[in-house]
């Protein structure tokens, strides 16, 4: 009965860091158990040695948006794909992802580039379905690319270690980017109005030129992780103060004037997944105390026999999750429920990581709840149920490349193994 109460707060719009806490301290005071635990293990969070990196990759991301770092992706995209069928459609997606790994938030990738992108593509004489659904579904694209706060959210509720996970996602990530870029490759050699220009080296050297400072950020923090010379915290710290002296004193594009605001941002942003995060840890407890993922492990046992059924369960629901609430509140609610579980069927927690950020970006532009749908449907002034049916063949490429990240552990793991 509370449980579905609480459904039913959270989706007429109630925060969730209160229908959480709530929920926890209901829980423990019918348990007859002290209030006071519920603010202790919310404390418990600030131990978290990775902790630091969220707000300090979150403030990179800002950073990022606010400057000119976006146009400057599209731009060395497209002169280095412009000799392609599809190459302006195949920009639009690197783009569209290289903005998210950064940000962590495809809403703010669609509102930062769609507009420039919608109108590039357009001019192209991409059909406007095409476009539409190229940019709702790409909103989310870069999830599984690190510096991803989804990545590092997952790491901290799973006990993960950050620094694998960062790894792991590349391929799984890569595939979903090559996956889409055959279809706009397919359909620019359909469409003759969409057709390639003249590639130039002048102009691709000079793109390159000018977004060299933003391009070698994913290096320095995939490099410095992976060879052991920075952790996970240090390569945040590490991010955060280049990209503040690259756009504040290199391309001059943000004041000093502007920093009190995007700090401000940073911390709304950040200051609600760490409620949502300690609230989702006293709740946590709770159900470790009362047996409750045993309780789901037993049931699981005895109604689904095999790994493939479950994990094809597993998806299924996620899709859902996906649909109905943002990535950041779905992953401190239902990893620690899922965890055990997946681990009795054999499914490695890096795999598992990488299947939970797989589904629920897909949930994201999923009828008919997906927020990039809105968030589109605003951006683009277009009716929601053009975007149903704009986004639909993505989402099926994009499920048939769910499938196969779920079922061959090895494209996740290959890099991770020891």
């Amino acid at each position: 009965m509370i449980s579905a109460a609480a459904v039913l707060f959270a989706l007429l719009g109630t925060p969730l860091f209160v229908v959480i806490s709530a929920l926890a301290l209901i829980s423990f005071f019918r348990g007859g158990i002290d209030l006071t635990v519920v603010f202790i293990e919310m404390s418990r969070l600030a131990e978290t040695p990775t902790l630091t990196a969220i707000p300090l990759f979150a403030f990179t991301g800002f950073l990022l948006a606010e400057s000119g770092a976006a146009q400057r992706f599209v731009r060395v995209s497209e002169t280095l794909l412009s000799w392609l069928p599809g190459g302006l459609a195949i920009m639009a997606l690197c783009a569209c992802a290289l903005l998210t790994a950064f940000t962590g938030a495809s809403g703010m990738t669609i509102v930062a580039v769609g507009g420039l992108l919608y109108k590039a593509l357009k001019q192209k004489g991409y059909a406007e379905n095409f476009t539409l659904g190229l940019l709702t579904t790409s909103g989310s694209l870069g999830l599984l690319f690190p510096p991803s706060l989804a990545l590092i959210l997952y790491g901290i509720v799973s006990g993960t270690p950050i620094d694998l996970l960062f790894v792991a996602g590349l391929s799984p990530g890569l595939l979903l980017v090559v996956a889409l870029s055959v279809y706009c490759y397919v359909i620019g050699r359909r469409q003759t109005a969409a057709r390639t220009i003249p590639w130039s080296a002048a102009e691709a050297l000079t793109a390159l030129r000018d977004s060299c400072w933003e391009l070698l950020l994913p290096v320095v923090v995939v490099g410095g992780i992976y060879s052991g010379v920075i952790a996970v915290s240090e390569a945040a710290a590490l991010s955060a103060l280049y990209v503040f002296v690259v756009e504040v004193f290199v391309h001059r594009e943000i004041s000093l004037r502007q920093l009190p605001d995007i700090m401000r941002q940073t911390m709304v942003l950040v200051g609600s997944i760490i409620i949502i995060l300690g609230a989702a840890f006293a709740y946590t407890n709770y159900m470790i105390d009362a047996e409750i993922p045993n309780r789901l492990l037993d049931y699981m046992r005895d109604h689904v026999s095999s790994r493939f059924l479950f994990l094809l369960l597993l998806n299924l629901f996620l899709l859902a999750v996906g649909c109905l609430i943002d990535m950041f509140s779905a992953l401190v609610v239902v990893v620690p429920l899922v965890l055990p579980i997946a681990a009795s069927y054999g499914v490695d927690p890096v795999h598992l990581g990488i299947i939970f950020l797989v589904n629920l970006e897909i949930g994201y532009s999923t009828p008919p709840m997906g927020l990039n749908l809105f968030i589109a449907s605003a951006r683009f002034e277009r009716p929601v149920l053009q975007l149903y049916w704009a986004s639909l063949p993505f989402l099926l490429i994009l499920l048939a490349a769910l499938v196969v990240i779920t079922y061959v552990p090895q494209l996740s793991l290959f890099a991770v193994s020891d």
